[in-house]
């Protein structure tokens, strides 16, 4: 299978010199809602979703617990837990993306964040970057500093050593179960997106395609979009797969709209592989849809979401199980 997990890189040795203290609110730092039965090749991952905040990090943070709550993809775990009655693993971050964004590359770091020198291999020039936003975010809310003071680059090395790649090494692992299981994987990565217009003022959806932990200013125009279907521009996933997923949220009543303005991040973009029948697709959620998103809290409308969400998990795993044959009947 390919898009497997990322590679270690030149740090990869740096995990045995770490002395960074234990921090207890991570442990573990991730978990898998596993089902009853396995019976579908489908494979729910949300990484956004964590809000185990560990207290060392809110004392080093300029921002206040709130603001930091507001990047995350609330309840999102929540909304897909469903999909353990369908006999699909649900995995699942618990520390935020505040504190380490898994849908970034490995070392996708910002120099001006840390003190020492970083990894040779780490991508310092990218968009996400240059915004703020890579592995180890620089801001949150309206674009604000999250650190009052640079990090030591050890600690960045640490978190990706210890969060970062185990959690990539799992989901991989839950992939390549999958394919052996039932000839095909078919990846979900669950987030969720502020009711707000998408951010293109701020960094262009056009090159960073994922969702941006930005909360929303006052003027901006509201969504187009209950949810947003995203496929790399049809690179990640079979089309029928994703039809499935629109036609199916279209019954329940809800606009959706594909690849516009999110296509889909890096875990969509390394694990999408059709040719090698592995496919991957982002879902995202209008956190109006089913949150409060000043209080951070669920509506009225959660249980009804995340009915929805169920059976369009349903209709998605019915395909993805007629892709092996689709294939077979095609190369005959």
């Amino acid at each position: 299978m390919t898009g497997q997990p990322p590679a270690a890189g030149s740090a990869a040795n740096a995990a045995g010199k770490l002395n960074e203290p234990h921090e207890p609110e991570l442990d573990p730092p991730f978990d898998v809602v596993e089902p009853a039965v396995l019976a579908s090749p489908l494979v729910f991952s949300s990484p956004h979703s964590g809000d185990a905040y560990p207290r060392r990090f809110l004392d080093r943070a300029r921002l206040s617990a709130a603001t930091l709550r507001r990047t995350e993809d609330a309840f999102v775990d929540a909304l897909f837990s469903g999909v353990r009655s369908l006999g699909a693993p649900l995995l699942r971050a618990r520390f935020p993306r505040a504190y380490l964004d898994l849908n970034r590359e490995p070392y996708e770091l910002d120099p001006r964040m840390f003190d020492g020198r970083l990894p040779l291999s780490a991508n310092t020039r990218s968009m996400r970057v240059a915004g703020g936003l890579g592995t180890i975010p620089r801001v949150a809310g309206q674009a604000q500093e999250i650190y009052a003071a640079r990090l030591p680059v050890e600690e960045a090395i640490g978190r990706i050593e210890k969060l970062y790649k185990p959690y990539h090494a799992r989901l991989g692992e839950l992939l390549a179960r999958a394919q052996r299981n039932f000839g095909v994987a078919v990846l979900v990565d669950c987030h969720s997106m502020p009711s707000g217009a998408s951010h293109a003022g701020v960094i262009p959806t056009s090159t960073i395609p994922s969702s941006l932990p930005f909360a929303p200013s006052g003027h901006e125009a509201r969504p187009k979009a209950d949810f947003v279907v995203g496929d790399r521009h049809g690179t990640s996933c079979a089309a029928v797969l994703v039809e499935v997923v629109e036609s199916e949220l279209r019954r329940c009543g809800y606009l959706v709209q594909r690849n516009k303005p999110y296509a889909g991040g890096f875990i969509t973009e390394h694990y999408g592989v059709p040719a090698s029948h592995c496919h991957a697709m982002q879902i995202e959620v209008s956190r109006a849809l089913y949150m409060d998103e000043q209080s951070v809290t669920r509506n009225e409308r959660f249980a009804e979401v995340s009915a929805a969400l169920t059976k369009v998990a349903a209709a998605l795993a019915a395909a993805a199980a007629a892709l092996p044959s689709m294939h077979r009947a095609a190369a005959e």
